[in-house]
Order: C-alpha cells, then sequence, then structure tokens
C-alpha cells in the first residue's frame, strides 16, 4: 500500500463536514468556542510535553527536574483554567465534582474491581 493509497482509504470515513461543524460550534452563545480550542489544543501539547519530559528522563537517561516539572504543569493549569473560563466553570468547582466522582466510585478508596467494572452512567 502507498501513502497515496492509504490517504484515498482512510478519507472515506471522512464526511466533509468538519468546517461546517466548526462554524455552528462557533455560533453557540454559551461558550466563548475560541478559548475553548485554544485551551483544549494547548493542554494536549502542554500534557504532551510533560509525557516527553519523563520519557526522556527514563528512556533518554536526562534525569528529572522537578522544577521544570512544576513549570510545565503550570502551563496545563493555564490552559485548564482557560477551558474553564470559556465553559463558564470555576477551577473549584471542577475540582469538587472531580473528589464527588472518585467519592462516588470509590467509597472506600481505589478498588480494581469497581475500577474495571464501573456503574451504569458513571463517566
Amino acid at each position: 500500500m502507498t501513502g497515496n493509497d492509504f490517504q484515498k482509504y482512510a478519507m472515506r470515513t471522512n464526511d466533509g463536514n468538519s468546517t461546517d461543524r466548526l462554524k455552528n460550534c462557533l455560533e453557540i452563545p454559551a461558550y466563548k468556542s475560541g478559548d475553548l480550542i485554544n485551551g483544549v489544543l494547548g493542554l494536549t501539547g502542554e500534557a504532551g510535553e510533560v509525557a516527553d519530559m519523563v520519557k526522556k528522563s527514563i528512556f533518554h537517561e536526562k534525569g528529572f527536574n522537578h522544577e521544570h516539572l512544576k513549570r510545565e504543569l503550570g502551563d496545563v493549569m493555564w490552559y485548564v483554567a482557560l477551558i474553564c473560563d470559556a465553559c463558564g466553570f470555576t477551577l473549584d468547582d471542577v475540582m469538587e465534582t472531580n473528589v464527588d466522582k472518585l467519592i462516588s466510585r470509590y467509597p472506600n478508596g481505589f478498588d480494581i474491581f469497581r475500577a474495571n467494572h464501573r456503574e451504569v452512567g458513571d463517566i
């Protein structure tokens, strides 16, 4: 298979409506769409930097720099804050929601069985 063949076959599953979907998303007044997109893309980039830093510290034997990790996590948090602002959330509410979810999922602390057998509706 050539790269061109792959592209042709892969694009069979692309309906060509991504641009229209983006335009429709940008019209949703409840979101600051540009900030949401910037935040989500920035978050994935910064999380990738954190992962790459850990990978290189282990597999490239570069050593681990805690201060560098702290700075990168600050960048991650900046984008999380941007996403929260774009969606009308507060960081406090997001963190509280997460803790509530974990208490509901693991009322007695982490449990392998419960981790692998979630309740219906547990997202």
